[in-house]
C-alpha cells in the first residue's frame, strides 16, 4: 500500500532512469534564465536577450536548446531590422522627423543627436531638436537648440516664425525676442 509521503518524494523518470536532485535544480535554473531572456525580448531589448540566449545555449537542456536557437535567430532579425543605413545626414534627418511625427520622441532625439555628433554644423538637426523640445514642453531646451540653429543658419529664424510646431512657445517672451530681434 502506497502512502502520501512516498508519492510526493518520487523523482521524475527519464530515459536514463530517475532524475537526480541536482538535475532538477539545473533545469529550474535554465528555465529561469530562459524566462528572463524572453522578458528582455518582450521589452524590446534584443541585444541583451541575444546575449542571454547565447550564454545559456551550451548548458541548456536539449528540449530548450532548439527554442533558444529559434529565439537567437529572432533576436538577430530584430537587431538587423533596427539598424538603418542612411546615404546622407539629410536622409537621416528625414527619418528622425518621421519618428518625431509618429510620436517616437526618444528615438527621434537619439537620431537627431547622432546627426549632430557626426556633423556639428547641421543646423537642421538643432532645429529638429528645438521642435522636439517645444512639442514635449521643454521651453529652455527648445530655446537653446533654436538659438544654435539660427546661429548656424539665419534662415531658421524665418522658418520658425511660421512653424506651427512652435505654437506652445508663442507666449514665451524669450521666444519672441529670439525670432524678432529687430523689434
Amino acid at each position: 500500500m502506497k502512502t502520501a509521503l512516498s508519492a510526493t518524494s518520487k523523482r521524475p523518470r527519464t530515459l536514463a532512469g530517475n532524475a537526480t536532485a541536482s538535475a532538477d535544480g539545473a533545469r529550474a535554473h535554465a528555465v529561469a534564465q530562459y524566462e528572463a531572456a524572453l522578458r528582455l525580448m518582450q521589452e524590446g531589448k534584443f541585444e541583451k536577450a541575444h546575449s542571454a540566449f547565447n550564454q545559456m545555449l551550451s548548458t541548456a537542456p536539449p528540449d530548450l536548446a532548439e527554442r533558444i536557437r529559434m529565439y537567437i535567430n529572432a533576436c538577430i532579425q530584430q537587431i538587423s531590422r533596427h539598424q538603418t543605413q542612411f546615404a546622407s545626414h539629410e536622409e537621416h534627418y528625414d527619418y528622425a522627423i518621421s519618428l518625431l511625427n509618429d510620436g517616437n520622441y526618444e528615438d527621434a532625439r537619439t537620431h537627431l543627436k547622432k546627426i549632430i555628433a557626426e556633423n556639428d554644423q547641421a543646423d537642421y538637426a538643432f532645429y529638429g531638436l528645438a521642435v522636439l523640445a517645444s512639442m514635449t514642453g521643454d521651453a529652455h531646451t527648445c530655446l537653446e537648440h533654436l538659438t544654435e540653429a539660427i546661429h548656424l543658419n539665419a534662415q531658421n529664424r524665418i522658418q520658425a516664425r511660421a512653424d506651427s510646431d512652435f505654437q506652445d512657445m508663442a507666449d514665451d517672451p524669450r521666444f519672441t525676442e529670439l525670432l524678432y530681434p529687430e523689434v
